[in-house]
């Protein structure tokens, strides 16, 4: 739990991020509705300032970093709403829609972008599934299946999107091997975008993007 005296604004200066005072609010308003439903349902283990920008607000504001301006975005597994609803609220340039396979789970966001007002679809059901309706510019991923997994989940819908990005920790060079071994990685290009710290730890973050590989012309 928070320290009585500390607030959102002060957990986002130790870290050195800058946000408009509007989107601070509206993140503060987040973290209230989120971990007033982390106690009927295990959303997210963050429920500090401290632990909530250190990680979640990093990690949502390194795939801020990578994603152009008006980006069709789909967030697979959004679970309490990382990366994918903390993006709606500091890149309200980005077309967002938030997905989870979990009814609680989807059940929970809607009621969360309910209450802070957005805009943002959230689809009930796998991520597989709303590529058959519609089509993405890029799927964002943090914390829901190793590699391996997401690339069986999601072979045969490179139609409907152009490019992975994913935040990994230390284990994805493992993964990636794993993946490559099962020949999931044919025909698909993989590149580290950025590695940072991961907080409290000596480890690091890695933020990946995987896409079609270029055709040969």
């Amino acid at each position: 739990m928070n320290p009585p005296d500390d607030t959102l604004a002060a957990a986002l200066t130790r870290q050195n991020i800058e946000l408009p005072a509007a989107q601070i609010a509206l993140l503060e308003k987040y973290c209230a509705l989120l971990w007033e439903w982390n106690e009927k349902i295990n959303l997210t283990r963050h429920t500090d300032y401290e632990k909530f920008v250190g990680r979640d607000v990093v990690d949502s504001l390194t795939f801020a970093e990578f994603l152009g301006q008006g980006e069709k975005v789909l967030d697979v597994g959004s679970g309490g709403g990382v990366p994918g609803l903390v993006l709606a609220i500091v890149r309200p340039d980005l077309s967002i829609t938030l997905s989870d396979s979990v009814g609680k789970k989807a059940k929970v966001l809607d009621d969360v972008v309910g209450r802070l007002g957005l805009k943002t679809p959230v689809f009930h059901g796998p991520a597989q599934d709303a590529l058959r309706r519609e089509r993405f510019d890029t799927l964002t991923v943090r914390a829901v299946a190793p590699l391996k997994k997401l690339l069986e989940w999601f072979k045969t819908h490179w139609d409907a999107f152009d490019r992975l990005l994913i935040v990994k920790g230390p284990a994805w060079v493992e993964e990636r091997g794993e993946a490559r071994h099962f020949g999931l990685m044919k025909n698909l290009a993989l590149r580290k975008l950025k590695s940072y710290p991961l907080p409290g730890t000596e480890s690091e973050s890695v933020l990946l993007s995987i896409g079609p590989r270029p055709k040969k012309s």
